[in-house]
């Protein structure tokens, strides 16, 4: 597949094309932000308006998902509470935020 590149508004050179920047949601990560919010399978698919087929083989790694797909997983994951937080050194985890004082 052809990939155009780019030099963005700081001049890094990006590339640009479907496939060409990485998934954050790793099906990993997708069955850890399951279990902190303690959702089941179809939990998730019916607060992302995604299949529980499309769950399962995505965190069994039968194939990968769209990008569209991936959003809409992560919105619902963050609507649930999630956050997702870089981690020099070792990529991509998962937190809650503290519970609040009443």
């Amino acid at each position: 597949m052809t990939y155009m590149a780019y030099v963005d508004q700081y001049g890094w050179f990006g590339i640009m094309g479907q496939g060409a920047k990485e998934t954050i949601l790793t099906p990993a990560l997708c069955r850890a932000a399951r279990g902190l919010l303690d959702w089941t399978q179809a939990d998730l698919a019916a607060k992302a308006a995604v299949s529980r087929s499309t769950i399962r083989d995505y965190e069994g790694q039968y194939h990968e998902i769209h990008r569209a797909t991936e959003a809409q997983l992560r919105l619902a994951f963050e609507d649930g509470g999630v956050r997702f937080v870089e981690i020099e050194g070792a990529g991509i985890g998962l937190c809650l935020p503290p519970a609040r004082s009443i």
